[in-house]
């Protein structure tokens, strides 16, 4: 007689979480420590945590941003541990490209690339933060706001005031394209 398992609902959710965000969370925190391999252990730390929770709390809607959260506080607890800054020179988004483009267009878009991470490294910390979480990661207000710790009007605030930063800083450039 085959033997059947029993379903463990805490696995099936930490396998769901795995397929659906683990790209996703490694990427954020590989923007926040500059350190793919802390990024890996980060996001492996967050699934073992996942693990332990009752399966019925997370499994919905707040699955994703718990995820986020629990990824953010142990990316910044090791950075305050090594006491070192988080730097964007080696970032990940420095290396993405069209693929095989013409190689005056490859340059024109490597020169465009730099220029706005040049430009959104200008940005306040807390701003900086918060678009990422928005437009990389795809987050609503709240689930930020249950991430960071702020409110939702305050993150509303944040990405209003980040975005209008970066287009006064944009400008020039985007003048001399004209």
């Amino acid at each position: 007689m085959p033997k059947t398992e029993c379903p463990d609902p805490a696995a099936d959710l930490v396998r769901r979480a795995v397929r659906d965000y683990e790209s996703m969370l490694t990427g954020y925190v590989c923007n926040l420590s500059n350190d793919p391999e802390m990024a890996r252990d980060v996001v492996q730390d967050a699934f073992i945590k996942l693990y332990a929770q009752d399966p019925a709390r997370l499994d919905g809607s707040g699955l994703k941003a718990w995820l986020f959260t629990v990824c953010r506080h142990r990316a910044l607890d090791l950075l305050r541990r090594r006491r070192r800054l988080v730097s964007l020179e080696d970032s990940p988004m420095d290396q993405l490209s069209d693929p095989d483009p013409a190689p005056d267009r490859q340059a024109a878009d490597a020169d465009e690339t730099a220029f706005v991470l040049q430009t959104f490294r200008r940005l306040p910390v807390n701003q900086a933060e918060v678009l990422r979480l928005k437009f990389q990661n795809d987050l609503s207000y709240q689930e930020i706001a249950d991430i960071t710790g702020l409110s939702a009007s305050n993150v509303g605030f944040l990405i209003h005031t980040g975005l209008k930063r970066l287009r006064t800083l944009l400008a020039p450039e985007v003048a001399a394209c004209s």
